[in-house]
């Protein structure tokens, strides 16, 4: 996990921004085909409690519905995809790459591996679940 600290980020153009208070769940990556589609290859991305997260600038925050479970937030000025959150989960998916600093995060695995395309190898030594991984929602 991450250090029990704050955490900020944002998209690339600045216009969305936002803190997570306190830990940081491990990187998971998934391979499904909504992420591959809305990031080009895997979504890789961190977590923190909902109650621990605010925008700080959400003027160009778009969210998108890809299933009736869970939204997809990304800026509507830059693109920069952003979060992933289940409407029943108590946490907000981060992608990690958005983060100011996201150098205290470790990778913890892979999900949703029967959906990867065939030209890359997870050769990581990482946990791999066909699926979801136990006690992760996924789109």
């Amino acid at each position: 996990m991450g250090k029990d600290k704050d955490h900020t980020g944002g998209c690339l153009c600045g216009a969305v921004r936002y803190e997570a208070r306190g830990p940081l769940r491990d990187v998971v990556y998934c391979h499904c085909s909504q992420c591959r589609r809305q990031t080009g290859l895997y979504f890789a991305a961190t977590a923190v409690d909902k109650a621990n997260f605010t925008l700080t600038s959400e003027a160009s925050l778009r969210w998108y519905a890809a299933s009736d479970f869970a939204l997809r937030g990304f800026c509507g000025d830059c693109g920069s995809v952003l979060f992933w959150k289940a409407h029943s989960a108590p946490h907000i998916s981060i992608l990690a790459g958005s983060l100011d600093d996201p150098g205290d995060l470790r990778a913890a695995s892979h999900i949703c591996t029967e959906g990867r395309p065939r030209f890359y190898a997870l050769c990581d030594g990482l946990p791999q679940y066909a699926l979801d991984a136990p006690g992760l929602p996924i789109a």
